[in-house]
C-alpha cells in the first residue's frame, strides 16, 4: 500500500517502536499520524503531521469512540498500527490479573481495532493492518508465559484476518523483532531474546514502512528468527529439546 496522503494511527506510539513507525511514516507524506497511547507524560516530539490521543486501546468503547472521531477530523482510516505492548516475566502461576493484562493488550485491542475498523475498509475495498507481536510468537519466551502465549494468539489473529479478507482489498502484516532497544527492555540486555542482539527501534520502523508498501505478511526484522522459526517447524520435537537445553544453560 502506498503511505502518501493516508490516515494511520499508531498505537503505543508515546515512545519506543510506535513513536519510530510514526516518525518514518511522516517521511513518506501522510495526511495525519495519529499516535495513541494511554500517557503521553514526558513526550515531546512535535510535527505537523502528528497528533496525539490519550486511549486505553484495552476499552472496546474507547478505541471505538476514538476511531469515530478520527473518521470525523480526517476521513476514514487507512492503516492501523496495533503496537501497545508489556513484557511481565512468570510461569503458570502468574495472576489471572497480569494474565488479563496480557490478553487485552496484545490480543483483544487487535480485534477491537479489526471489528471497528473492517467494515468501512471493506466498503472501499482497501486498508490496512500493522499488528506488533515478537519473535516471540514463532518461537517462544522461556522466562514469559503470559507473552509467549498472547503473542501467539496475535500471530494467530494476523493470520486469520488476511487469508480472510486478503483477497478483498486487506492488506495484514504482523511485526515480530526479538529485543529491540526500548524502554520495556532497559536493563534486559541478557535475556535470551537479546542473544542476538538488540536492534534499535529506528531499524525495526524501516522494515515496517517496507513491508507496507510492498504488502509482506511477517516482518522479522531480525534475520535469525525465521530461520529458528523453520527450524521449529522442520522438527518441532528437537526444537523444543534445543530450547530446554538453552533454558537449562541459562537459568544455571
Amino acid at each position: 500500500m502506498e503511505i502518501t496522503n493516508k490516515v494511520i494511527v499508531v498505537t503505543g506510539g508515546a515512545g519506543g517502536i510506535g513513536l519510530a513507525i510514526a516518525k518514518e511514516f511522516i517521511k513518506e507524506g501522510p495526511k495525519i499520524v495519529i499516535l495513541v497511547d494511554i500517557s503521553f507524560k514526558n513526550f515531546n516530539f512535535k510535527d505537523e503531521k502528528i497528533l496525539c490521543e490519550q486511549c486505553d486501546v484495552t476499552n472496546e468503547s474507547s478505541i471505538q469512540n476514538l476511531i469515530d472521531k478520527i473518521n470525523l477530523d480526517f476521513g476514514l482510516i487507512d492503516i492501523f498500527c496495533s503496537n501497545a505492548g508489556i513484557l511481565s516475566l512468570g510461569s503458570e502461576q502468574t495472576s489471572n490479573e497480569d494474565w488479563s493484562k496480557n490478553w487485552n493488550l496484545h490480543v483483544m485491542s487487535h480485534v477491537f481495532a479489526a471489528k471497528k475498523l473492517l467494515p468501512d475498509m471493506l466498503r472501499r475495498g482497501s486498508g490496512y493492518f500493522v499488528n506488533t507481536a515478537s519473535a516471540a510468537g514463532l518461537l517462544s519466551h522461556i522466562d514469559s508465559i503470559t507473552y509467549s502465549t498472547t503473542k501467539h494468539a496475535a500471530i494467530g489473529l494476523a493470520e486469520w484476518l488476511a487469508i480472510t479478507y486478503g483477497k478483498q482489498g486487506i492488506g495484514v502484516s504482523i511485526l515480530c523483532p526479538q529485543a529491540v532497544e526500548t524502554a520495556m527492555t532497559r536493563g534486559r540486555e541478557k535475556e535470551v531474546s537479546a542473544l542476538d542482539g538488540m536492534m534499535k527501534p529506528e531499524d525495526v520502523a524501516i522494515d515496517v514502512i517496507n513491508a507496507i508498501k510492498d504488502e509482506v505478511f511477517l516482518i522479522s526484522p531480525h534475520n535469525e528468527v525465521v530461520g529458528y522459526f523453520q527450524n521449529k517447524a522442520n522438527n518441532y520435537s528437537r526444537w523444543i529439546g534445543g530450547m530446554q537445553k538453552l533454558r537449562q544453560t541459562l537459568k544455571s
